[in-house]
Formats: structure tokens, sequence, C-alpha cells
């Protein structure tokens, strides 16, 4: 059986950003903060009853802006999360906070509550940068905000960053991590703007955005800095160093199982042979009511040729790839079904083959990881 976690979304944030295309939502005053826990109180007992006598390893707080709620409702939450699931002893909690919002609450309120994983969402050191994103924190903000962390006690602190923005340079992006790393965060998540659907800067693109000669080339200057400063790289975003790796993300990109709560929220789970998925009505308002109505969401299984796609659509994002074996674990199906598709990346150097079935991407497989994933596609 897969290992499993437990993910809780918490959509509010003070206001939307031009690039975000997660579930978010503005607004999150004190009467929808306590109207909405007390929906997910609910719904973590009806996903107990899901995970059964399974473990949790990992519990992740995202949003929204999940530091918009006060260190006290999340105490709550997570206080409940522990009476209704095993939670392993040394079990990740993680919650995302934005430095312009930590300052709801003490950071060590939210690390008295149970959070042991603190991820700041600074973006960028560069003050027009951030203008440029939409964000509503400056940078002395992500000082402070690390340094209050620190002070609280939290050893595992992530700092999210962004490259290829409108008019960044090479330089600029490096000194965003030279920045970041006198920080001395345990993980660097540094992950590319891109324009996704139903954003506004989809609709309309900002000016100035790297071509994609240049967004590579920031890219591997960005890599080699983070290699510089101690960090290792083990998932296409994702830096770590004294072995600091985000376990709840690990889950995913590994194919492992997960429980959802939350307005736009989703699970997968593993029963018998069959992978199933489900999600939250997205509208925080629309979610509440549902809870209330003590309906079940649809689960459906995953056909056979979606899931080699779903699989490999995470498991190529890391650096070490995926053994044939786990494949067969992690899905329920036969290694044959690969063979044609890794065959055919493997001609075209997208992949390699390594000892014992393990195959892993290739530095091209890594610059063109959509067209390595879409080998898979059914």
């Amino acid at each position: 059986m897969p290992p499993l976690s437990l993910y809780v979304h918490l959509p509010w944030c003070v206001r939307k950003c031009p690039y975000c295309d997660f579930n978010s939502w503005a607004g999150g005053d004190a009467g929808q903060r306590t109207e909405y826990l007390g929906a997910l109180l609910v719904d973590l007992a009806k996903e107990a009853e899901r995970a059964g006598d399974r473990e949790l390893f990992s519990v992740f707080l995202g949003g929204g802006t999940p530091s918009l709620f006060t260190p006290a409702e999340i105490a709550k939450l997570i206080d409940s999360i522990r009476s209704r699931f095993t939670v392993v002893a040394e079990a990740e909690i993680t919650m995302e906070a934005n430095p312009g919002t930590i300052e709801c609450g003490d950071p060590a309120g939210y690390r008295q509550a149970g959070v042991n994983r603190l991820s700041i969402g600074a973006q960028s050191f560069s003050q027009a940068a951030l203008e440029r994103l939409g964000r509503i924190h400056s940078t002395d903000d992500i000082l402070r905000a690390s340094a209050e962390a620190r002070d609280a006690g939290f050893d595992n602190i992530n700092i999210d960053l962004m490259h290829a923005l409108p008019e960044q340079t090479a330089e600029e992006a490096v000194e965003d991590i030279r920045r970041a790393v006198e920080l001395a965060p345990d993980h660097i998540s540094w992950y590319q703007l891109t324009l996704e659907p139903n954003t506004v800067f989809h609709a309309r693109p900002p000016s100035g955005l790297p071509g994609q000669e240049a967004a590579w080339g920031i890219q591997e200057a960005g890599w080699e800095a983070l290699t510089d400063a101690g960090y290792a790289q083990y998932e296409v975003s994702a830096w770590a160093r004294n072995g600091r790796r985000c376990e709840h993300n690990l889950n995913y990109w590994r194919f492992g199982d997960y429980l959802a709560v939350g307005a736009g929220a989703h699970g997968k789970l593993t029963i018998g042979d069959l992978v199933y998925r489900y999600r939250k009505p997205s509208n925080p308002r629309g979610y509440v009511e549902f809870v209330r109505s003590g309906d079940d969401e649809p689960v459906e299984p995953i056909t056979a040729e979606n899931l080699v796609f779903e699989y490999m659509l995470n498991v190529l994002r890391l650096q070490e790839g995926f053994s044939e074996s786990d494949f067969e674990a992690r899905t329920g199906l036969p290694r044959d079904v690969l063979q044609a598709s890794c065959e055919d990346a493997l001609q075209k150097d997208l992949i390699e083959r390594k000892k014992d079935g393990v195959w892993r991407p290739t530095e091209l497989g890594r610059r063109f990881l959509n067209d390595l994933q879409a080998e898979f596609l059914p």
C-alpha cells in the first residue's frame, strides 16, 4: 500500500495574483474563517473513514494563504487531524505563509499549533519584480518573516522563488537565489513563471517575458548557483540541503496516496487493484454547503491508459526517475505496458535506462520534460 498524506486547502488571499491558477479567492474575514473551519472539521471525519487504519506521514496546509488563519484556528485544525487520524510521530506538517500576511499571528503560535515546516512565498527579492507580479509584500517583509520563523524555532523552512519573470535577466535571477541563500533556508523551490489558462497574465501577457532560449539560460545559471550554494536538486523545481526534501510533495511525485479536505482539494486513493481520484467543490461557499448536505463526492477509478500517463507525469519530474517494480506496485499494471514508450524515448535521448530496471530523464529529457511526458499519453 502506498504512503498516505493529507492535503488541507485554505482558499483565501488578500488579493489574487495575476499569474495564479490555484483555487484562491479574495476574502477570508473572521466570519468566513469560522464557518469554513467548521466545515473542515466535519470533512476531516469523513476522510478519516477513508483512511481506516492507515497512518498519515505528512500533512500540508496549502492555499490560498493559510497564514490568513490565526494560530488558534490552525491549532484547532491540527488538533482535529491528530484526534481523527493515526499520525506518525515524525510527521511533516507544512503550512504555506505569505510574508505580507504572516503578521496575522506570531510564527511561534503556528509552531506551537503543531506546524513543523514553513513554506514562505517570497517569489523574488526584487521590489520591482514583486510589483510586476502583483505581490502585496515587500523585500523587507521576506527578511522579517524568515527571521521570525527562525526565532520561533522552525528548523525546516522553504522559500519559494520564481524565475523567467518579466524583464528579468539571468544575473537578476541568480541575485534572487543569492539573497535567499543568505537566509539559510533548508529548501528552495525555484520554478518558472508560466502563463496558465484562466489567469490575468494568460489573458494579458506582461511585456518583457524571456524567450525560450533566454529562459533556459536563466534556469541553467540558477541551477549552477543553487548547486554551488550546497543545495541538491531532487525534482524539476525543488532543491534541498541536509536531507530536507519535502516529504509531502515527494509522495505526490512518487504517486503515493493522499486524502483531500477543503474547497477544490483533490484526493487519490489505492483501493485493491484500482486507483481512484476525487475532488471537493471549488467555491468556498459551495464547499461549506456541500459538507453540510452530507453528500459524498464522486469517486472515479483512473483507467489503465490514463494511469500510465498520470504516473509518468509525476515521477519523470524526479531526478531519481522511477523503477519498473515501483511502477507495478503503484499502478497495479505490468511493466510491459511501458516498453514501447520507454524505447521510443530512449531512441530520442530523452530518457536513460539504469541498472535494475530504473529509468531516469536525461539532461535533454529534463530540458524538454513536456515532450518526454507526452511519450506516455494514451
